[in-house]
């Protein structure tokens, strides 16, 4: 087995090359617009690939495991190809991921702060939050990836850790978490381009961001950690999340900036964050 469990090994003619454990996959990535490193060759030898030509698809499928298990950033992941070509896993958030353990660490050392995790997907961030002693609320509108996101933090040696799993639309929770008055030390959230709820709630975030973060700041305890915003919409550059962030927080520190797939080859970002930091 490589030393590392996650790698881009090369990108480009809106295609990457990854490999996850010992299974090299090749997908879409709209924002390699350059020309890839290697041959057809190389680009050949993928144990699978996904397009989105003609519907999603799968190639190869059949060379993988129903599922395998990959360690990246110190937090173990279930993979498996999902219909929409996705694993399980958003690698270029492993960077958010230590950094959200180490800034929960600090805090928990006296006392275990209290995180939300909106739109939380397979739980990278929840078992962050965890593996630094927080408290955690994992939300997302997919009963399926909940099951998953458990799935992973018993991987994580979390299966007992107080964490809330919670099914449901972000926005309905969050208003019923402030009727509650329940607040949280730090909050993440990297909301969809565009989702559905539990209900059949639609998402849009050039609609709906506004009120999103709106309920994100009323959220917030009276001694607040963090908020960590990232998106993967095209529109939304660093400089709109700082001036988003900036003027929601006016008195915060911001921290953003490309979150990036790395590996051998030249980095392809996937996507921003920008921290508010207390």
């Amino acid at each position: 087995m490589p030393a590392l469990d996650y790698e881009l090994i090369d990108s480009g003619d809106g295609r990457k090359l990854e490999r996850f454990g010992k299974f090299v996959l090749a997908r879409p990535c709209a924002q390699a617009m350059w020309r890839p490193s290697l041959g057809a060759a190389e680009w050949a030898r993928a144990d699978a690939s996904f397009d989105r030509e003609d519907g999603n698809r799968w190639h190869g499928r059949g060379n993988l495991p129903n599922e395998w298990r990959v360690t990246v950033a110190g937090i173990r992941f279930k993979l498996g190809g999902t219909d929409f070509g996705h694993l399980g896993i958003f690698p270029e958030q492993s960077a958010q991921w230590r950094w959200v353990r180490n800034a929960v660490a600090v805090r928990a050392a006296a006392k275990p702060p209290s995180v939300l995790n909106l739109f939380a997907y397979s739980g990278g961030s929840t078992m962050a939050a965890a593996l630094g002693g927080a408290e955690v609320c994992h939300l997302d509108a997919s009963k399926g990836m909940v099951e998953w996101a458990r799935g992973n933090a018993a991987l994580n040696g979390l299966a007992n850790w107080p964490i809330r799993w919670i099914v449901d639309d972000a926005h309905k929770f969050m208003r019923r978490e402030v009727r509650r008055g329940r607040r949280y030390d730090a909050i993440v959230l990297d909301p969809p381009t565009f989702g559905r709820g539990a209900s059949g709630e639609m998402y849009k975030i050039e609609r709906d961001l506004g009120e999103t973060l709106d309920l994100v700041k009323t959220l917030l305890s009276d001694n607040p950690l963090f908020v960590l915003f990232s998106s993967h919409t095209p529109g939304i550059s660093v400089q709109v999340a700082e001036n988003i962030m900036g003027q929601l927080f006016p008195a915060a520190k911001l921290e953003s900036g490309e979150m990036l797939l790395e590996g051998s080859s030249t980095p392809c970002p996937s996507g921003i964050y920008c921290r508010v930091v207390f």
